[in-house]
């Protein structure tokens, strides 16, 4: 069996998962769960198997199918694994059959519908991620509303209605922008070049004034900010979370929220390189204003869901700064940091959900002296912490701190020729660890010590169904935390392709670029593109600090 027909096996297995469950007589709860975690898990093997194949030397896609779909209007199907994207399908399959066997004991009501509802929306995160056609990246961008609409909606807490709403309303308002924008770019590049297509390698070399750019670009980043949310967009995030079940959380903080960071880097700005250019100082800053403002929420948040919550929305800005550094560190930073946040707020979200099966409710000030009470719960839950405020070996440190020196690298060099904002937003962003570390070492302080009290006595530590599920969790984040140089290794060409994108100039003409800008390079080149060093396909990949273009 090919590479490419195993990438196809990844995609669908969730489809056969939802066929099966259909198959299944009614009442037959336990073979429900059964199936849907051994559909996940022979779904993380075959994704795993995939990603040890990655070749990290070999450009463009890998894996590829490429197959003509609707051939009047240029759409294609095609997937394939790229650096961009080889992590996060990697931790897609690998939270799945930890989301389906956590959810063994929470969900106890229409649980076909709930299993098959889970296994529709793996199939479209997956989607979403493997797709290299903008038609197709749409339609399932768009299917993941569906069955999350359903996860919250049907199983979630009091105000899952209110919350539901909110968040389809959020999302549905830019995507349909983005729709816009998708069919504008098509239709222009035809006009330009009469060729009408979708896929993302054609729409890359597309040359666009700077005003469409900005509007495109506006209209990209909207849809994109909302999912991952940057501040001011980020409202609907806090009541998802504290109102969906454990299974949504895990989901939303685990891949959804990496789908807005992954439209960033994978369409907004290599689509609108001028336009990105030029609003990098607006991106920069909502990036650290995302940092700084999500860490004081978090600081004030009384509901432990919260204050998970609202650390995501302060750990997703270290990726944007990363991004819009256009350091070769600082990209790579950013997709550790992506990994990193999946599964360390998808481990606290799980662990939220296990103490409030034991004593329903997540009000911090119900709890106190877990660890006497809980004393395996309390470890696991005190390395997810430590892991969160970026503690050295474990993810959180090797994402922030490579987004962070990303920044700084990308900033001193401008900081010595007498433009200082770059310096100003890096340095502002440490703030962020500070924080980081105030209000999840509050959260552990007032919950696992102290006086023992809890709101029902005796409680049961974890079980071995639980106790599996979190060292699967702590052992992926001590290893990439330990062992962070293979998966940079595998990103590292599409890091560089990202920078030659943003760095080419796609407009006809000059574009006046403000000289604050973080993106641009550290060799201090105000106004021109930066092209990246050509690379033999068949050459080892070099160390990642090797960046020519930020010496």
């Amino acid at each position: 069996m090919s590479d490419a027909a195993l990438l196809n096996i990844v995609l669908y297995l969730p489809l056969a998962g939802i066929a099966g469950i259909v198959a299944l007589p009614q009442r037959r709860d336990g073979q429900v769960r059964a199936l849907s975690l051994a559909v996940m898990l022979l779904q993380f093997v075959v994704a795993a198997l995939l990603y040890l194949r990655f070749d990290p030397a070999a450009e463009g896609l890998q894996f590829e199918t490429r197959l003509p779909w609707i051939a009047a209007w240029g759409v294609y199907y095609q997937i394939g694994l790229d650096g961009y994207n080889v992590l996060l399908v990697l931790l897609t399959a690998f939270l799945g059959p930890l989301v389906v066997a956590g959810a063994f004991s929470a969900i106890q009501r229409e649980v076909k519908l709930f299993y098959a509802m889970v296994l529709a929306l793996q199939f479209a995160m997956v989607g979403t991620f493997v797709a290299q056609d903008l038609f197709l990246f749409y339609l399932f961008w768009e299917a993941m509303l569906i069955p999350l609409f359903f996860i919250i909606g049907i199983w979630g807490g009091e105000r899952r209605i209110y919350a539901t709403l909110k968040f389809v309303l959020y999302t549905a308002f830019g995507s349909i922008l983005m729709l816009a924008a998708v069919i504008y770019l098509v239709h222009s590049l035809n006009t330009t070049s009469g060729v009408t297509t979708f896929a993302f390698a054609d729409l890359y070399k597309a040359e666009l004034p700077l005003d469409v750019q900005t509007i495109l670009l506006a209209a990209f980043a909207l849809s994109f900010a909302i999912k991952v949310p940057m501040v001011p967009l980020h409202t609907w995030l806090p009541d998802a979370h504290v109102e969906a079940p454990t299974a949504g959380s895990v989901i939303l903080a685990g891949v959804l929220l990496k789908m807005g960071t992954y439209g960033f880097m994978k369409l907004a700005f290599p689509l609108f390189p001028d336009a990105a250019r030029l609003y990098a100082p607006l991106f920069g800053t909502l990036a650290v204003v995302s940092i700084i403002y999500g860490a004081c929420l978090a600081l004030v948040q009384t509901d432990i869901k919260k204050i998970i919550a609202y650390s995501s929305i302060s750990h997703l800005g270290y990726v944007m700064l990363g991004l819009v550094s256009l350091d070769l560190l600082g990209i790579q930073g950013a997709v550790v940091q992506m990994v990193s946040h999946g599964l360390v707020a998808g481990g606290l979200f799980l662990m939220v959900g296990m103490i409030y099966e034991r004593c329903h409710t997540r009000e911090l000030a119900a709890y106190g002296g877990i660890a006497k009470l809980l004393p395996i719960y309390s470890v696991f839950l005190l390395i997810l912490t430590l892991a969160a405020i970026g503690l050295p070996t474990t993810s959180g440190f090797t994402g922030e701190f490579l987004a962070l020196l990303g920044a700084f690298r990308a900033a001193w060099p401008l900081h010595v020729q007498g433009t200082d904002y770059p310096l100003i937003v890096a340095s502002s962003a440490v703030a962020g660890v500070v924080l980081g570390a105030l209000y999840m070492l509050w959260f552990a302080q007032r919950f696992l010590f102290g006086e023992a009290k809890a709101p029902h006595q005796p409680l049961r530590d974890l079980n071995f169904r639980e106790k599996s599920i979190l060292a699967a969790i702590v052992v992926a984040v001590f290893a990439f935390g330990l062992f962070p140089n293979e998966p940079m290794r595998k990103t590292e060409l599409a890091a560089r392709q990202y920078q030659r994108l943003v760095r080419t100039e796609r407009g006809g003409g000059k574009v006046a670029v403000a000289p604050s800008s973080p993106m641009l390079s550290a060799a201090g080149n105000p106004s021109g593109p930066v092209s990246a060093p050509s690379r033999d396909p068949n050459s080892p990949a070099r160390a990642p600090g090797a960046d020519e273009g930020t010496r």
